[in-house]
């Protein structure tokens, strides 16, 4: 005997399914988290070199890798993004829906 399971489709946003205040700005954070973290894996960065490269200390590298991206400001993790050799380009362009909404394009 097999029991339904009842699920909601997710709107892309875990912090605003889970009705969290300030949902998008934690979305952007992680997805800009993510990407710093990413980028020093992909370069293959000890912690300390990453640390050093990112002008912080080590145990903020853990942090990073750890997922714990609220600490930071939006602006901050830019400006780790740009440390670590990349552009950052922030259009704005009109909503398709009522609403607009914040999101990260990588290439």
């Amino acid at each position: 005997m097999s029991k339904k399971v009842k699920f909601e489709e997710s709107s892309g946003n875990v912090f605003a399914d889970l009705d969290l205040p300030d949902a998008e700005e934690l979305h952007l954070k992680a997805q800009l988290g993510y990407e710093v973290f990413q980028i020093i894996e992909e370069r293959k960065l000890t912690q300390a070199e990453a640390a050093d490269i990112l002008g912080v200390k080590q145990p903020e590298i853990s942090r990073l890798k750890k997922g714990k991206f609220n600490h930071y400001s939006v602006e901050r993790l830019l400006t780790f993004l740009t440390r670590l050799n990349h552009d950052i380009e922030i259009r704005i362009i009109p909503a398709k829906n009522k609403v607009g909404e914040q999101r990260i394009v990588t290439v």
